[in-house]
């Protein structure tokens, strides 16, 4: 199941928090960067987001999660983050699909570590083409998508 979240609330906001470290910090092992700025984050500044968020559930328990902003003819996705425990199962694949037939625009963006490889394949199956790529830090570079 798919659902709006809401992170006013506090154990919703935790266990958000608990996914997106676990989350980030497996791409931080894949890229060799522990600086990505959603894995220092904490529950107060979580909590402050002005995201739009969208949950999924297996069963009673929260696996993932996707944060994203609107633009004009945008929707831009800052964040898609599954818990380790549950990876490899079509979590993210499923809220991507669910993003798209809920906010249809004309250009959807993401980014992710250029060496973050299942975050890369994700997306390129999901019809996402290379915009940039940027470093961000000596030898850490982000790739920028972008589908239209």
């Amino acid at each position: 199941m798919i659902t709006r979240l809401n992170l006013t609330d506090p154990a919703l906001a935790e266990r958000v928090l608990e996914i997106q470290h676990a989350a980030y910090a497996v791409e931080a092992a894949l890229i060799g960067f522990d600086g990505i700025p959603p894995l220092q984050e904490d529950l107060a500044g979580l909590m402050a987001s002005t995201e739009h968020w969208l949950g999924r559930y297996d069963g009673e328990t929260l696996v993932g999660a996707v944060a994203y902003e609107i633009e004009p003819g945008v929707v831009e996705i800052s964040r898609l983050i599954v818990d380790p425990a549950y990876a490899r199962r079509g979590h993210g694949r499923a809220l991507l699909d669910h993003l798209e037939e809920l906010e249809p625009r004309p250009i959807s963006r993401v980014s992710t570590g250029s060496l973050n490889t299942p975050a890369v394949n994700l997306y390129t199956s999901r019809g996402y083409r290379v915009r940039s790529r940027i470093e961000v830090a000596p030898g850490v570079e982000i790739t920028q998508f972008e589908r239209p």
